[in-house]
């Protein structure tokens, strides 16, 4: 069993008893019923993450007809990476962006916006999805897309928890201890959210990076140029995604936005950080 897929599990397993702990503020039946919600989100997490993704995107696939020169270079990289082809969808957005997902090399899909076709060269392109296809390989994109869904997961639980603590949870004297502690947990699980997506999409993102270059013959220049250009429009061009989604794309799709509180903590490497080792400026 793979490094990402024991994380996987880990973050599963952590994410249910999360939501059991929320359902235990009140009472025993909360904890019944969390433990059943918590079937159902981890279940959902592990099976439709990547539906979630796409979905989240406004994304279609496409077919070799609607598109041959995308689907003749993802082949090509599927092929010199060893994995099965993936789908290939595309998402109207103007925004130069992509992201990959899928529960596994064989139920993959990569995706790039209209924005990537029409802002990077087609040498550009095919670095942005020989990095995406490295995610693919090293099976990142299940760690990914299951921190993202349940990154949602946690947001939605958690204002659960903050309506059950404005109108009422637990009884007796314990009461007061459950409001204070639903509060407590309403705020501090979406932080608790965003700071494993941090840790999860930091490190994977260096790793395509590297993997990306070497799939492309060791030369990291066109990705190095492709980050710079798509960072440079992301700053230009909004895209509306949920933030929990952001963490899958190759760039923050929500770097431009101004500072608030879903963007206070970059899940995404600095860009001139990845630049520079990819020109072999960093280690």
């Amino acid at each position: 069993m793979s490094k990402n897929t024991i994380k996987t599990f880990a973050l599963l397993a952590g994410f249910g008893a999360l939501i059991m702990v929320i359902g235990s503020f009140f009472g025993e039946a909360g904890l019944v019923l969390g433990f059943g919600i918590a079937l159902v989100f981890v279940g959902g997490s592990y099976w439709f993450s990547d539906k979630l993704a796409v979905k989240a995107a406004g994304a279609h696939e496409v077919s070799e007809a609607e598109a041959p020169q995308l689907h003749a270079t993802v082949r090509e990289l599927a092929q010199r990476s060893g994995v099965p082809m993936p789908k290939v969808y595309l998402s109207p957005a103007q925004q130069p962006n992509a992201f990959a997902t899928g529960r596994n090399p064989d139920h993959a899909v990569v995706a790039v916006t209209q924005g990537l076709l029409r802002v990077l060269d087609p040498d550009e392109v095919r670095a942005v999805l020989a990095h995406e296809m490295s995610h693919v390989k090293n099976r990142d994109i299940l760690i990914g897309s299951v921190a993202a869904a349940m990154a949602m997961g946690i947001t939605f639980i958690a204002r659960m928890a903050m309506w059950g603590a404005m109108f009422g949870g637990g009884g007796g004297g314990d009461r007061d201890n459950n409001v204070f502690g639903m509060l407590a947990m309403a705020i501090l699980a979406p932080i608790a959210a965003v700071m494993i997506q941090m840790a999860i999409s930091r490190s994977r993102e260096f790793e395509a990076d590297r993997a990306g270059a070497e799939l492309l013959g060791g030369d990291g220049e066109a990705l190095a140029r492709a980050l710079l250009k798509i960072e440079a429009a992301a700053k230009q061009v909004p895209m509306t995604i949920d933030p929990a989604q952001a963490t899958a794309y190759i760039i923050n799709p929500l770097t431009g936005r101004k500072a608030n509180f879903a963007n206070l903590f970059t899940t995404h490497p600095p860009t001139e950080e990845r630049v520079a080792r990819l020109r072999g400026g960093a280690s």
